[in-house]
């Protein structure tokens, strides 16, 4: 989800609106659903379980379920002003999570793994989603989207240092929120920015050898 932050270097610096993952939290965002979940919240703002199901494609049942997991885990709480005797209305407690234990990823791997490959999925429905709508959006805002992949050689300092540099250009921007929608000019839209630094370590390529003149030898490819 965008709103996830991995952030392992350096100690944390947490936001009023961000919540740091602890064993806890991670156990319970480490399920796809309840990632989503928790990300149309952030972007949509309260909502009910029904109509949570409806974008996800779930009954409302399951949602609920996972809405109540969330809420005993502190990511989202009941918003007792929407609601009633007939509806229940959730909202987010916060903006943004942030992964930055070092130690975490030992003590949970599993967890670490489900949580980030819930992540990645999430990143990916948005990534289609765009691309199903592109083509019926204005032009001066499809003319905004950017899909690029750059390789570089970089050692771990310089990556780390790539992550942080990034981070501070996207800070100077207006980052969105329900409630900064309202104050935005005139002309904004909801953009998302998804920055992934994959390390692709150099690996020994496998040799086939065959006997005889034709004698082949496998490369490794990008």
């Amino acid at each position: 989800m965008a709103d996830a932050v991995e952030r392992p270097d350096g100690p944390p610096n947490v936001e009023e609106d961000s919540v740091v993952l602890d064993a806890k939290g991670l156990r319970a965002m480490a399920h796809p659903v309840r990632v989503h979940l928790v990300g149309l919240l952030r972007k949509y703002g309260p909502s009910t379980a029904t109509r949570l199901a409806e974008r996800l494609g779930v009954n409302s049942g399951t949602a609920s379920y996972h809405l109540r997991q969330l809420g005993a885990a502190g990511f989202v709480e009941e918003d007792t002003e929407r609601g009633n005797a007939r509806e229940r209305w959730w909202r987010s407690v916060h903006q943004i999570t942030e992964l930055n234990d070092r130690e975490l990823a030992d003590r949970e791997p599993e967890a670490i793994m489900a949580f980030l490959q819930s992540v990645a999925t999430t990143y990916t429905l948005r990534t289609r989603q765009t691309l199903n709508e592109l083509q019926t959006m204005p032009r001066t805002w499809r003319n905004t989207f950017d899909m690029s992949d750059m390789a570089l050689r970089l050692t771990p300092e310089e990556a780390v240092a790539l992550r942080q540099e990034l981070r501070a250009v996207l800070a100077r921007y207006r980052r969105d929120t329900p409630e900064a929608a309202a104050s935005a000019p005139e002309g904004a839209e909801r953009v998302g920015v998804i920055t992934q630094l994959l390390p692709e370590l150099d690996t020994p390529a496998p040799l086939e050898v065959h006997s005889g003149p034709e004698a082949v030898t496998e490369a490794e490819t990008s």
